[in-house]
């Protein structure tokens, strides 16, 4: 006779200390769990809700500009450090865990309208439109503070040249650094005159970014509403692309670098591949005025928006609409914005003379968090993921609120597109089979390419 007997080791389900949490044995046989698809469904809506409740992106301002912010750089060398330039010379390096001015470089006559750092983070570099390109040196920092020398508010070297200059931008990895202004100038950190000029048309260039994943590339755009790509190994311009309306900023997409994206005067942005410019690849629609500024997530999945608004947003790389817009009563016309270089938070210059701080992830919780509270965020955000098409879910993940002016705008604007595809469609009915070709509007704003 076979006798069966349930034996089971008291190391097993007993605590080895007092504090330790009682352990909890879950059989997960869908058959004896019959409303585990409904318990879920429950917590993805409770999930949303809680996010919302939570969402507290604003940190805090930066004041101490006495003008509008015009241009900011990050240093790659230090994760808490940023620079801001303004419109009356002022440039400042702040800390962005204390949000204090630690540092300040007064030299500039104009406007500052450009600011980057070298690859090392040790020499940093504005330009104006007072004609001067200026080399400073970067103040250490250390672990509470930065370290300082007497001299070192004095720039290492000023560049005199012929034009005003309208931005800048220094090479992922070298010693080369491009000005735009005129035209497209290349320099090098120890000669006062630049290395090599391009010129294609006559209109300015407003703006330039060197590719991340090749040293020598670089794309502007310019006042003559085009695109340009540049090769430093070549003696003339590569190809270039003209769109209907202004371009006013460029990023490069760090993790796909053959990519980019460019902040446009129409509310739009545009992702192109350099390889293929007569499409863009996806058209990123939500603000209601021009974009003025962009910038890529370090992680290369999302990227932040200033629009002449008053808003910030963050769009998914490969999305037609932002996943969270960002704004405050105070905050005027953005002029620039960052990514910090971990992608945890954003920063904001505008018109009203303050940098602002933001939270990346609206609802993320500060500090330091225990293994317990990680995991329970991670479910949480899984669950919601998973229920993330059902209508109760995705309305409230989808809202926002709205400034009216803002509101009244995007009601409008989808009013204006709604009657213009209308009219599009009437006009094709009525005409010739086959006369009227319906144009993708990831082409209907370029004119043509050029190369």
């Amino acid at each position: 006779m076979k006798v069966k007997v349930i034996s089971r080791s008291t190391d097993e389900f007993t605590r080895e200390r007092s504090h330790d949490l009682q352990r909890v044995f879950r059989n997960f046989d869908p058959s004896l769990r019959t409303q585990e698809k409904a318990v879920e469904y429950v917590r993805a809506v409770n999930a949303a809700k809680l996010d919302k409740m939570f969402a507290k992106p604003f940190i805090g301002a930066m004041d101490g500009h006495m003008d509008s912010v015009s241009c900011m750089a990050k240093n790659p060398n230090h994760l808490k450090g940023i620079f801001s330039g303004s419109m009356d010379g002022d440039i400042r390096l702040w800390d962005i865990a204390n949000r204090r001015t630690v540092y300040q470089f007064p030299g500039h006559q104009g406007a500052v309208r450009g600011l980057t750092a070298s690859t090392d983070g040790r020499i940093l570099i504005s330009c104006g439109t007072d004609c001067t390109v200026r080399l400073w040196n970067v103040p250490v920092p250390t672990l509470n503070s930065y370290e300082t020398s007497n001299n070192s508010s004095e720039p290492l070297a000023v560049y005199v040249w012929k034009n005003a200059f309208w931005a800048i931008d220094h090479q992922w990895d070298g010693n080369l650094f491009a000005t735009a202004g005129a035209q497209l100038d290349i320099w090098d950190h120890n000669r006062s005159q630049p290395v090599s000029s391009y010129e294609w048309g006559t209109d300015s260039v407003i703006s330039v970014r060197f590719n991340p994943g090749e040293p020598n590339v670089l794309a502007t755009s310019a006042s003559d509403r085009s695109i340009a790509l540049y090769d430093l190994r070549m003696s003339s311009p590569a190809r270039k692309v003209i769109m209907r309306t202004k371009t006013n900023s460029i990023c490069w997409n760090p993790r796909e670098p053959m990519n980019f994206t460019a902040a446009n005067e129409d509310c739009n942005c545009y992702s192109y591949d350099s390889r293929k410019l007569d499409e863009a690849k996806c058209v990123h629609r939500d603000h209601v005025s021009a974009v003025m500024d962009i910038d890529f997530s370090p992680s290369g999945r999302e990227f932040v928006t200033g629009s002449y608004d008053r808003t910030i947003r963050i769009f998914p790389y490969n999305g037609g609409h932002s996943r969270e817009i960002y704004h405050t009563k105070r905050m005027q016309r953005v002029f620039c914005v960052r990514f910090s270089c971990d992608a945890s938070y954003v920063i904001s210059g505008s018109d009203d003379t303050n940098l602002r701080l933001w939270k990346a992830k609206a609802s993320e919780q500060l500090g330091v968090l225990l293994p317990r509270e990680k995991r329970k965020h991670e479910y949480q955000e899984a669950v919601k993921n998973r229920y993330k098409h059902l209508p109760e879910v995705k309305r409230i993940v989808r809202h926002r609120h709205l400034p009216k002016p803002i509101f009244k705008a995007a009601a409008l604007r989808r009013t204006i597109i709604d009657a213009e595809r209308r009219k599009e469609e009437r006009r094709k009915a009525h005409s010739a089979p086959g006369s009227i070709s319906t144009v993708p509007l990831r082409r209907r704003r370029i004119i043509k390419e050029v190369e």
